[in-house]
């Protein structure tokens, strides 16, 4: 044994030498670097030698040692008091999780003692109380167990409340002519909200032939009120999501699936798309100030969704996989988009607010709400329950009975060729649908033929213009006025002609 401890000694020794040489340098590497009579005597050998301007450099060389040294001692500071935070912290956490775990015990026992006092008090009525607490714990597992399964706790409120639900069929009998007027009366005498029955013919009409309609103008003019207005009107009001500057994905628009919680964080959003998958009833979504943050970035998977053709193919995945508690409605992680439901946008152009591109305008049916009408009396005129099965109906039967003229189809198509040789824009058949399908709603809707293209092509086609460098096709503006008043008489072109006015005095 005498030679192991020998052996184990002189081991050691080695190891505890090598701990200490490191103390022994740390603590002579300080006493180095706090060494001021080593700097001074520097110093003192070179200050015959150093002239003036070095001087300078002398002081700035003891002046960047100082402030090492001081950023040194201060990274240590913070770095031992971030440790004692730290160690702190997991104390108190620990202390924490014990006294949780002891009042989890002081619950039990409260709990067994709950149990034992209802068992005395049952066996008194000649029952088996072992067996009563025994059911009601297991029904009580039971429903926690399931509750735990739901990852959708609000579609799942939804299916409870909608469980025995059936579409309703209102009977209306109304035409698009009366919608409007109707609609502008229950806005006045419900609301003392005012607007021009042109307007609600272009709004109607943007109904027919876009899910997305986006109201922009100067602010206070009444955007997002006519949407408020609309849900009020037909007993629906609209779900209200107000955009945020930070929306990045469609996570805010819709929702996220938590990985850590298991659940579904759901929004309004999604709980009205999913509601209005159950009535035959007109919803709406209000995207206010939908351009404070950049569309493409939240609405981009919703744009290309509602632009397929057939509706079976309106489909959304919210989740990867399916469960079995999943909403009925959800199926295989899949939500197929409502036909009842309209998104409208309410945009302010500032220089707050990002700019809409192309890919979002020609897929919406922008409308410019930029005056106040003053006010006027008109009749009462209660809300109205709209059976959305109607309403597609009467837009149906509007572009059977109303198509746009062979006449104006043609001058529209040689207008299409002027654009293409002058200012290099052309629209496809995307937006000549959406014609087919405004121009002819607007008609039925009290207006002119030649109004409804007019308001069209100036919201859908000339807006396109402001892409452009404005001083380059200025000259192209007037000798375009002059081809409008000729193909399609003077002055009757209103809306296109105040527009191409505006962006000629705009340079």
């Amino acid at each position: 044994m005498d030679t192991f401890f020998r052996f184990f000694y002189e081991f050691i020794s080695i190891f505890i030498e090598g701990l200490l040489t490191i103390v022994r340098g740390i603590i002579d590497g300080v006493v180095q670097l706090a060494n001021v009579k080593e700097y001074q005597k520097v110093i003192n050998s070179y200050k015959a030698s150093l002239e003036g301007g070095e001087w300078f450099f002398v002081g700035l060389s003891i002046a960047i040692l100082v402030i090492i040294a001081i950023l040194a001692v201060l990274l240590i500071f913070f770095a031992v008091r971030k440790f004692l935070r730290f160690t702190r912290s997991k104390f108190n956490q620990e202390e924490l999780l014990e006294e949780i775990a002891n009042l989890n015990e002081q619950v039990r026992k409260l709990m067994k003692e709950k149990d034992e006092i209802m068992a005395m008090k049952v066996s008194k009525l000649g029952l088996n109380p072992e067996d009563e607490v025994e059911e009601e714990q297991d029904e009580e597992e039971e429903k926690e167990i399931n509750m735990d399964n739901i990852r959708f706790p609000k579609l799942y409120a939804i299916d409870q409340k909608y469980k025995d639900f059936k579409p309703k069929n209102y009977g209306n009998t109304f035409e698009l002519d009366e919608l409007v007027d109707n609609f502008r009366a229950f806005a006045v005498s419900q609301l003392r909200l005012y607007y021009d029955e042109s307007l609600l013919r272009v709004f109607i009409s943007g109904l027919a032939c876009s899910r997305l309609i986006i109201l922009q103008g100067i602010s206070g003019t009444g955007k997002t009120s006519l949407a408020y207005a609309w849900g009020k009107f037909v007993k629906k009001d609209a779900c209200i999501a107000s955009v945020e500057p930070s929306w990045r994905d469609r996570t805010e628009f819709l929702g996220y699936f938590n990985e850590f919680t298991k659940k579904f964080n759901e929004t309004d959003v999604l709980a009205e798309l999913y509601v209005a998958g159950f009535d035959d009833d007109i919803h709406t979504i209000i995207l206010d100030e939908m351009n404070i943050a950049r569309v493409e970035y939240y609405f981009a998977e919703m744009l290309s969704i509602l632009e397929m053709p057939s509706r079976d193919e309106w489909i959304i995945e919210l989740v990867p996989n399916s469960w079995p508690e999943d909403p009925k409605r959800v199926i295989n992680g899949k939500l197929k988009l409502p036909e009842n439901l309209w998104y409208i946008g309410t945009i302010n152009n500032d220089d707050s607010t990002f700019m809409v591109t192309d890919k979002v305008y020609d897929r919406a049916m922008p409308i410019d709400i930029n005056t106040r009408i003053e006010p006027f009396k008109t009749r009462e005129q209660e809300a109205m329950n709209i059976n959305f099965s109607y309403l597609e109906s009467l837009f149906k039967k509007a572009i059977k009975e109303h198509p746009i003229s062979d006449k104006n189809l043609v001058k529209i198509k040689e207008m299409d060729g002027y654009v293409i040789k002058h200012f290099r824009i052309a629209f496809g058949n995307r937006i000549m649908k959406q014609m087919k399908e405004f121009v002819p709603v607007y008609v039925a809707c009290g207006g002119k033929e030649i109004e409804g293209i007019d308001y069209f092509i100036t919201r859908k086609i000339f807006r396109k213009f402001e892409q452009l460098n404005i001083s380059f096709i200025r000259s192209e503006i007037d000798p375009f006025i002059d081809y409008l008043n000729k193909e399609f008489g003077y002055g009757v072109m209103k809306e296109a002609i105040s527009y191409l006015e505006y962006l000629k005095k705009s340079v």
